[in-house]
């Protein structure tokens, strides 16, 4: 893979840092609750009830995985960077970023709706040129 393509893995893994980080405050308890989930499930205090913060928990390792495999993709990690497999997979991953950027320019909160809108469509993009590559 290319210089480029490198970049552009790193670049991604880097918003997927963001974005698990963001997880896993709310799976820890901190009051972003109206942040996320279209603000429609968060508690009094600003924290998400027991069951979404486990889902929060689970999103921060799905993402994680997601960025191994955009690092295998731009050749940041292995040899595999050509495998057809990783290809498919970031169509999937530009598919699922589309739709949560969908769900994320729905939500109420500023946050929800233009930062993780505009992390989740970069994340879209990023995915469709690594997956073209």
């Amino acid at each position: 893979m290319t210089t480029a393509m490198s970049s552009l893995a790193i670049a991604a893994s880097a918003l997927l840092l963001v974005a698990i980080a963001f997880q896993l405050g709310l799976a820890a308890g901190a009051p972003w609750g109206r942040a996320a989930y279209g603000g429609r499930v968060a508690l009094a205090d600003g924290t998400l009830p027991v069951r979404h913060r486990a889902a929060s928990l689970v999103t921060a390792a799905v993402l994680l995985v997601v960025g191994w495999v955009l690092l295998l993709r731009g050749g940041v990690l292995g040899t595999t960077a050509g495998h057809p497999g990783l290809s498919y997979a970031c169509w999937g991953f530009a598919a699922l970023f589309a739709l949560n950027t969908a769900g994320n320019v729905a939500g109420r909160h500023p946050l929800e709706r233009w930062g993780m809108g505009a992390l989740t469509a970069c994340l879209a993009v990023a995915c469709v040129l690594l997956a073209v590559g």
